[in-house]
C-alpha cells in the first residue's frame, strides 16, 4: 500500500477536504478575501505611478527592449520568420480577451494569465512560452512595470515593430499573486465541451449562459472550425457577434480585430495534438511550468502544434499591411484538414507568388489557410460589406484596428485619468464613460446643512447615495457615483433605484447642487453622508463622515446607454432587493456584489446591519428591520438577531418570521440574506461582535468606514 502524507496541509488540500465538499450548501465567502495580503510578497501593492514613470524614465528604453526581443532569436523556441510578433501579439489578446461585458471581468488587467486556469486553457496553449521570452525583461525592469502592463506592451511593440501606428498604451495594471477565485467561467467539468452546455438553444447565440462571452469553456472567443467544430460561416457568424458584443465590441470592431490579428503570425498544427503533454498546470515538477510538451521531432518550430490548424493568413505575415482582406476576397475556399486533423479553409487555386513561406524554411511556401471565423467575414452581409470597406481603404482599417486594440487591451482599466505614461491617448471615448472635473473648492457643510434642512428623509437619502455608488465594479473600475449618471438614462429607470422615488429625491437636490454651483455628483454623496451623521447622533454618537469633493456631472451625450445596462442591478441585498428570477440565490448574488465593491465579510456584515436601522430597504420593505428606532445608527439588527428569545419560521419563498418565543407574536420579517448572518458561522460570528454591548460605538465606526469606502471607490 502507497503511503501518504499524514498531514492536512496547503501543498496537497483541495476542495475534497474543504467545508463545501461536506456542506455544498454553505455560502463560501472566500472570493471576498481571494487577493488577501498574505498573498502578496510585496508588504503593500506595487502600483505604477505617473509621477514614477516620469522620474524613471524607463519608458522608451523598455521599449527598445522590447522591440529587441521581437527579432532575437531563442533556440528553446525558435520564432516564426525569426520575429516573435505573432507569438506577443497572441498572449497580449488572449490576456485581454477574457473581459466580458456582463460582470466587467476577465481582462489583461491584472496579469492573471499567469495563474490557473487560464495559464492551462486549451486556447492558451503555448503561451507559457511567451511569457519566458519576456522574463528577462521582467527580471531586467523589475518593479517598474508589471507582469500585467507587460503583457500588453509585447503586443503593442509587437505591432509597431511590424509597421503598424497604434493609437495609444497605458501604464498602471497592478498584478494579483493568486488566481482569481470570483471569475466564473461555466459549469462544464471538462474543457472544449459541447457548446449546449452553456447555450439554452444552440441556434440563438443570445442564449449563452450570463455572463460567460466564450463558446467554450477553455477558448477565448469562438471555436476557430466552427459551432462545436462543424464548419459553418453564417452560423458562425452569428456567434461571432454574439460573443464579441460581449466583449464590447461592435460589428465594425470585430471585423477589424479579426482581419488585425490575422494579418500578422500563424496557426500552429503541424503534427499530432494527441501526443502533447499536459498542459503547465498539469505537468511534471521537472517541466518547471512548460506545458503541451511535444515529443516528435524537435518539439517546436516546424513541429509545433497549438490550435491545431497550421498556417499563415496572408502572403507576408510579419508586416502590417492589407494582405488579410486581399487574400480572403481574391480567393475561393474549400474545407480541408490540417496534419493535426483540425478543419480549415485553404484556397482551390492560389498562385505560388501569393503563398506566405514556410515559417523556418524560407526556400518553401505553404498555402494560407482561414478559421471558419474568417470565413464569416466574408460570408456574413454585414461583416462583408464593412470587410471590402477596410479592403479598398487601408489606413482607415488600420486606424480602426489600432482604436479597437486600444480599447480591446485597456477596456478594463476604468477612465481616462487612471492612465499613466507618454503614450496614453489624450481623447475621450465613449467607452471609457468620460466625466467632467467637478468643483473642489467650496464649504461642504453650508451644503450638509441646506440639505438637512429640506425635508429629505435619512432614508431618501441614503438610498439615493448608495444606489449611486453601488454601480461600482472593481473588475473593471467602471460606475460609481461619480458622474451622477443616476439622474441619466438608462439608470434613471432601473427598477432597483426606484424611479418614482428617485425623481422626487433629485427635484430637491439638483437646485441645491445649483445654488452651490457644484456637481449633484458631490450633492447626492454629501446628502447621504449628512444622513449617517444625523443617525450616528441619534444613536448619541458625534461622527463626521470622511467626504471627497470633485465629482463631475456626466451628460447623456457621454453615456452609452447600452454599455450601462450591463451595470442594472439584479439584486441588492444592502437594501434587501432582489428580483423573483434570482430570489433563490440573493445570498450568492450579495457576495457578487461584494466582491465587486472590493469589500470584506466584516465591511458587508456592518453595512447590511446599518442599512436595515436606517430604512434602506427597496420600496420600504420591512425585511429585516429589527429595530423601534428607525433611522437611529444602533447595532439592533445584530442584537434582534442574536436574542434566544426568538425563533425564526418560513413563512414563503425567501420569506421568514422570527417569532416571540413566549407569546408566539411575530415580532419581524425576514428574508434569506437577513438571515443569513445568523446561520452562516463566518457571518455569525462577525454578527456576535457588534451585536455585543461593549461594541456599539464600534459599529457605528466601521459602519461609517466602510460607507466612506463604497462612496469613494471611483474618485481612488
Amino acid at each position: 500500500m502507497s503511503g501518504k502524507c499524514p498531514f492536512m496541509h496547503g501543498a496537497t488540500s483541495t476542495q475534497e477536504n474543504s467545508v463545501t465538499k461536506w456542506w455544498p450548501k454553505s455560502l463560501n465567502l472566500d472570493i471576498l478575501h481571494q487577493h488577501d495580503s498574505k498573498t502578496n510578497p510585496y508588504s503593500e501593492m506595487i502600483l505604477i505611478t505617473k509621477s514614477s514613470v516620469k522620474k524613471l524614465d524607463f519608458t522608451m528604453l523598455l521599449k527598445k527592449t522590447c522591440m529587441t526581443l521581437m527579432t532575437e532569436p531563442q533556440d528553446w523556441w525558435p520564432a516564426d520568420w525569426g520575429h516573435y510578433g505573432g507569438l506577443m501579439i497572441r498572449m497580449a489578446w488572449h490576456a485581454a480577451g477574457t473581459y466580458r461585458t456582463g460582470d466587467g471581468r476577465g481582462g489583461a488587467g491584472t496579469g492573471n494569465l499567469r495563474f490557473a486556469p487560464l495559464n492551462s486553457w486549451p486556447d492558451n496553449g503555448n503561451l507559457d512560452k511567451a511569457r519566458r521570452l519576456l522574463w528577462p525583461i521582467k527580471k531586467k525592469y523589475g518593479n517598474n512595470i508589471s507582469w500585467a502592463d507587460l503583457f500588453i506592451l509585447a503586443g503593442n511593440i509587437a505591432y509597431e515593430s511590424m509597421g503598424l501606428k497604434m493609437f495609444g498604451f497605458s501604464y498602471g495594471r497592478a498584478d494579483i499573486w493568486h488566481p482569481e477565485k470570483d471569475i466564473y467561467w461555466g459549469s462544464e467539468n471538462e474543457f472544449l465541451a459541447p457548446s449546449e452546455e452553456r447555450y439554452s438553444n444552440l441556434e440563438d447565440p443570445s442564449t449563452l449562459e450570463e455572463p460567460l462571452g466564450a463558446t467554450h469553456m477553455g477558448l477565448i472567443y469562438v471555436n476557430p472550425e466552427g459551432v462545436n467544430g462543424k464548419p459553418d460561416p453564417l452560423k458562425t457568424a452569428l456567434h461571432v457577434r454574439e460573443t464579441f458584443a460581449r466583449m464590447a465590441m461592435n460589428d465594425e470592431e470585430t471585423v477589424a480585430l479579426t482581419a488585425g490579428g490575422h494579418t500578422v503570425g500563424k496557426a500552429h498544427g503541424n503534427g499530432n495534438a494527441d501526443i502533447l503533454g499536459p498542459e503547465p498546470e498539469g505537468a511534471n515538477i521537472e517541466n518547471q511550468g512548460f506545458g503541451w510538451i511535444n515529443p516528435n521531432g524537435t518539439g517546436h518550430g516546424k513541429d509545433t502544434v497549438t490550435s491545431g490548424l497550421e498556417g499563415a493568413w496572408t502572403t507576408n505575415p510579419t508586416k502590417w499591411d492589407n494582405g488579410y482582406f486581399d487574400m480572403l476576397f481574391n480567393h475561393e475556399w474549400e474545407l480541408k484538414k490540417s496534419p493535426a486533423g483540425a478543419w480549415q479553409w485553404e484556397p482551390v487555386s492560389i498562385d505560388e507568388d501569393k503563398k506566405p513561406v514556410d515559417a523556418n524554411n524560407p526556400k518553401i511556401r505553404q498555402n494560407p489557410i482561414m478559421t471558419d471565423a474568417d470565413m464569416a467575414m466574408k460570408k456574413d452581409p454585414i461583416y462583408r460589406e464593412i470587410s471590402l470597406k477596410f479592403k479598398e481603404d487601408q489606413a482607415y482599417f488600420s486606424e480602426t484596428f489600432a482604436r479597437a486594440w486600444f480599447k480591446l487591451t485597456h477596456r478594463d482599466m476604468g477612465s481616462r485619468n487612471r492612465y499613466i505614461g507618454p503614450n496614453a491617448p489624450s481623447e475621450d471615448l465613449i467607452w471609457q464613460d468620460p466625466i467632467p472635473a467637478g468643483k473642489t473648492n467650496y464649504k461642504v457643510e453650508e451644503v450638509k446643512n441646506k440639505i438637512s434642512k429640506s425635508g429629505l428623509s435619512i432614508s431618501d437619502r441614503i438610498c439615493i447615495a448608495w444606489d449611486s455608488a453601488r454601480t461600482f465594479r472593481g473588475s473593471d473600475l467602471r460606475g460609481g457615483a461619480n458622474g451622477a449618471r443616476i439622474k441619466l438614462a438608462p439608470q434613471k429607470d432601473w427598477d432597483g433605484n426606484e424611479p418614482t422615488r428617485l425623481a422626487a429625491t433629485l427635484s430637491i437636490l439638483e437646485p441645491i447642487a445649483s445654488e452651490f454651483g457644484i456637481s449633484l455628483a458631490d450633492t447626492i454623496i454629501i446628502a447621504g453622508n449628512s444622513a449617517v451623521e444625523e443617525a450616528a447622533k441619534a444613536a448619541g454618537y458625534d461622527t463626521n463622515v470622511p467626504f471627497k469633493a470633485g465629482r463631475g456631472d456626466a451628460t447623456q451625450e457621454m453615456t452609452d446607454e447600452n454599455s450601462f445596462n450591463n451595470l442594472k442591478p439584479l439584486a441588492d441585498g444592502y437594501r434587501n432587493w432582489v428580483n423573483n428570477k434570482h430570489s433563490s440565490n440573493a445570498e450568492e448574488m450579495m457576495l457578487n456584489k461584494t466582491q465587486l465593491l472590493g469589500l470584506t465579510a466584516p465591511e458587508m456584515t456592518v453595512l447590511v446591519g446599518g442599512m436595515r436601522v436606517l430604512g434602506a430597504n427597496h420600496k420600504g420593505s420591512n425585511d429585516g428591520v429589527f429595530t423601534n428606532q428607525l433611522g437611529v445608527l444602533s447595532n439592533d439588527f445584530f442584537v434582534n438577531l442574536m436574542d434566544m428569545s426568538n425563533k425564526w419560521n418560513v413563512s414563503g419563498e425567501n420569506k421568514y418570521e422570527i417569532v416571540d418565543r413566549k407569546s408566539g407574536v411575530i415580532k419581524w420579517t425576514a428574508s434569506s440574506v437577513d438571515l443569513v448572518f445568523g446561520s452562516n458561522s463566518i457571518l455569525r460570528s462577525y454578527s456576535e461582535v457588534y451585536a455585543q454591548d461593549d461594541n456599539k460605538e464600534k459599529f457605528v465606526n466601521d459602519f461609517v468606514s466602510a460607507w466612506t469606502k463604497v462612496m469613494n471607490l471611483d474618485l481612488n
